[in-house]
């Protein structure tokens, strides 16, 4: 009889090993998980930030570009409508002078 006793109590024993056991594999798991997660995380707000950085560019570059090509088109449209004659152009010329020089 006490050997079964002792039997049972060695069952007992090992079975509480294997749930502690399966218990500290499972922490380790989940704690490689969580690791995981939080990496593939950084990961993605890098990427998205890197990916940002590309669009605000691209968007900068052309705005720039529309900037200067309006420019240009008010600037031949300025010269269409604006023209002076060389007495008009003498007289302009003299008066800037004029207002620099005093």
């Amino acid at each position: 009889m006490q050997e079964v006793i002792q039997k049972v109590m060695a069952a007992e024993a090992e079975a509480k090993r294997m749930v502690q056991s399966a218990k500290s594999e499972a922490e380790r798991m989940l704690a490689a998980a969580q690791k995981q997660a939080q990496e593939l995380t950084a990961a993605a707000r890098q990427e998205a930030q890197v990916e940002t950085r590309d669009i605000l560019a691209a968007a900068r570059k052309s705005a720039e570009m529309d900037r200067q090509a309006r420019l240009a088109a008010l600037v031949t449209e300025m010269e269409k409508e604006v023209q002076l004659d060389e007495t008009a152009r003498q007289l302009a010329v003299e008066t800037v002078v004029r207002c620099v020089c005093g």
